[in-house]
């Protein structure tokens, strides 16, 4: 070995490294070099072949150091020496790429095409770097250019480019074709692509596992979670850059309520493939179970510039944005949603949430019943929206549409409940009380244990007609229906105190006050100064 150390004769030094590697001895390689640059440190070609083996031990998945610096240390070396060395710098990118360096990456990248590189290369590299900062268009456009200066040698251009075209343009019938055009590509020039032969043979490793899958789902299905977790520990040992194993392994941790376990994971599996859409759901989710909704609010806007046409997502985030109180995001994200419509009834549903939005939140009352009537179109049979929709003219004061709306309900269902209670308060609120009266009496009739119907009644016999006797039977009959009905003991005690029954009274005053102070009916000062005024 000494004679070999001592030798200048690159050709012997390369043989001795190469016979190295094939034994696995990465680590005596790298000593080979090291002992010859002690005595030739100006062996430029040597920092670069000294580099080279730096990558390799750090890309050698099995072994858990670092080496990523060390291996940018000695092309930088020798670049300061070999500066119109092309190959130099893109060696030098391709190693910040893998320290997560992309900038610095991109930029080595264009040193290395002015300074003669493989363009092909140089672009493929730029485009996953692009890709792995969520710039698909970008990406897509370097990948292009990648195409430009090879043909054979593009089994991995074709593939990155299905990949890209896929999640931008998966609406167009066009872009989808050409999408499924690209993997076919990938397939035919896959003999002529060393790279994407290594990554191909790597990824038919997953057949090995296969029965360790197997054992995991049936695992998690008894529950024994520390059993699935050592199975996909070991699996992703073996196949350790495989994106769908960190995101099983997150699913886990998640369900156990490990969320900053399963955190880790995703992200992991996002840095691996950062088109991988599981690692993206598991993710939200998890910051969602966490209450952390500034993250997944921001990790729905990434996976949304994935997929910009998911309707899911939007209305996702949308919800998120609505229980952080920003409602105007939530209703842009809502009308995306709707405009998207990839299902009528789920779409009705999202225009009814809307609806509901603009109604109770915002008091956007036009924007409401324009929420609503889309819900309409879509699911025309669905009664709660001419309910929502009836409710929304009524607060507009606009009587005669909501008269329409309710009446049209009927029409879907004669016997509804609801809907007779709503027409009632319709007709209360026209002052037609001869008909709201009616209307209550039917709901009571077809749904005798509708306790606001009760209510309600009660409450027009009590303050517009001054029968107190019908009034009282009518709150004890919603107390009997809903026994945690404030405001129906808070009706029944006014009743009773008109009355004369003043201690009668001052008992559900009482009553109806402790049930409100969690049900939240009624403003309580009110109730306290009935019962303060009680006796005096």
């Amino acid at each position: 070995m000494g004679k070999n150390v001592l030798s200048t004769d690159i050709k012997n030094i390369n043989r001795e490294i190469n016979k190295f590697k094939k034994n696995g001895e990465i680590q005596k390689a790298i000593e080979f070099c090291q002992t010859i640059l002690l005595k030739e440190p100006n062996r430029f070609d040597l920092h670069v072949r000294l580099g080279d083996l730096y990558m390799d031990w750090h890309l050698d998945v099995y072994q858990a150091k670092q080496y990523i610096d060390e291996a940018i240390t000695q092309y930088q070396r020798a670049s300061e020496a070999l500066i119109d060395n092309g190959e130099i710098y893109y060696k030098i990118g391709f190693a910040f790429f893998h320290k997560g360096e992309l900038d610095r990456a991109v930029n080595y990248f264009n040193l290395a095409i002015k300074n003669g590189a493989d363009r092909a290369q140089c672009h493929y590299m730029m485009a996953q770097c692009l890709k792995k900062k969520d710039r698909y268009t970008d990406a897509l456009e370097e990948a292009n250019n990648a195409l430009r200066f090879t043909f054979f040698k593009s089994s991995r251009i074709h593939y990155l480019k299905h990949r890209l075209l896929k999640v931008l343009f998966f609406s167009s019938f066009k872009t989808k074709l050409q999408s499924k055009l690209e993997l076919i590509l990938s397939f035919i020039f896959l003999p002529f692509d060393n790279e994407a032969k290594k990554t191909f043979f790597q990824k038919l490793k997953i057949v090995a596992i296969i029965p360790d899958l197997a054992k995991v789902r049936y695992f998690s299905k008894l529950k024994d979670f520390d059993t699935a977790i050592d199975y996909y520990t070991k699996m992703i040992d073996r196949i350790p850059g495989f994106a769908p194993l960190y995101c099983g392994l997150g699913d886990i941790y998640r369900a156990i309520g490990k969320h900053e376990e399963a955190i880790i994971e995703y992200k992991m599996a996002r840095w691996i493939d950062s088109l991988c859409f599981s690692a993206y759901s598991g993710l939200v989710q998890a910051y969602e179970e966490m209450g952390d909704y500034d993250n997944a609010i921001s990790t729905y806007l990434k996976f949304i510039s994935i997929h910009p046409n998911n309707a899911i997502l939007h209305s996702n985030i949308a919800n998120l944005y609505f229980m952080k109180g920003e409602y105007e995001q939530a209703v842009s994200h809502y009308q995306s949603a709707i405009t998207l419509n990839p299902k009528q009834d789920w779409t009705s549903i999202v225009a009814q949430t809307l609806g509901y939005v603009q109604q109770n939140v915002i008091k956007n009352t036009d924007a409401a019943i324009e929420a609503f009537q889309s819900a309409y179109l879509l699911t025309p049979k669905e009664l709660d929206i001419y309910i929502s929709l009836g409710s929304a003219f009524y607060d507009k004061e606009d009587y005669q549409n909501a008269l329409i709306i309710y009446r049209r309900a009927l029409e879907l269902e004669p016997n509804n409940a609801k809907i007779h209670c709503n027409l009632g308060y319709l007709y209360w609120g026209m002052g037609e009380l001869s008909e709201a009266i009616k209307e209550y009496e039917l709901s009571i009739k077809y749904d005798v244990g509708y306790a606001i119907a009760h209510n309600n009644l009660g409450v027009i016999y009590l303050d517009d007609l001054a029968h107190i006797q019908k009034a009282s039977d009518c709150f004890r009959a919603a107390i009997s229906a809903n026994p945690n009905y404030a405001l129906a003991y808070y009706n029944l005690a006014r009743a009773l105190s008109i009355k004369g029954e003043k201690v009668e009274a001052a008992k559900f005053f009482q009553i109806a006050y402790d049930i409100n102070s969690i049900t939240n009916e009624i403003d309580p000062m009110e109730i306290q100064d009935r019962l303060n005024n009680l006796f005096e």
